[in-house]
């Protein structure tokens, strides 16, 4: 077998029963769980139990952040959400409609993550109009990180269905 075989042999694109496949999902959400606005959450927990110089870390971090993501939504926004529109709907159509089973993979781990980056736009928001700080701010992020993962376990879920889907339908058909 020469190295090109072996290559295609390890980066299998039937995605659903490559390992690879699942061990980037369980990162992907581990990490999009563990970061809000890309502030680590037991930075949170430290900040909410001793108040002191944590709290004003993460009020600080937290504002920086929170103004950036505003930035960059009002500067580029039109055109990030226009490209993440297309790119989905591509991958949607393709994989779905003509069983491209890479692109149903990769939109399986797109589309929710979009969504739970559309709530971390929408804290920025918050955090920003109304000056949220202090415990308030850690229940924000709490409550940003709650719905992260229940969109997450949602995600792992229905992509777990739809792999064993894939997979035993290709196993009894192919």
């Amino acid at each position: 077998m020469d190295l090109g075989a072996r290559i295609f042999e390890l980066i299998d694109m039937r995605s659903f029963s490559n390992l690879w496949y699942w061990i980037v999902l369980a990162a992907l959400w581990s990490s999009v769980s563990h970061f809000v606005l890309g502030v680590p959450y037991d930075m949170v927990g430290r900040a909410r139990k001793q108040s002191g110089q944590d709290m004003a870390d993460l009020n600080a971090l937290v504002q920086i952040k929170a103004r950036r993501y505003c930035l960059v939504y009002q500067t580029a926004g039109l055109w990030i959400v226009a490209g993440l529109s297309f790119l989905l709907s591509l991958l949607m159509f393709s994989g779905f409609l003509f069983g491209i089973e890479f692109a149903q993979a990769v939109f399986l781990l797109l589309a929710p993550v979009s969504v739970v980056a559309l709530l971390r736009v929408n804290l920025a928001h918050i955090i920003v109009d109304r000056g949220t700080e202090g415990i308030d701010l850690c229940n924000a992020i709490t409550r940003n990180r709650f719905y992260t993962q229940l969109i997450g376990m949602a995600s792992v879920f229905v992509t777990s269905l739809w792999g064993m889907y894939q997979n035993l339908s290709i196993g009894v058909l192919g």
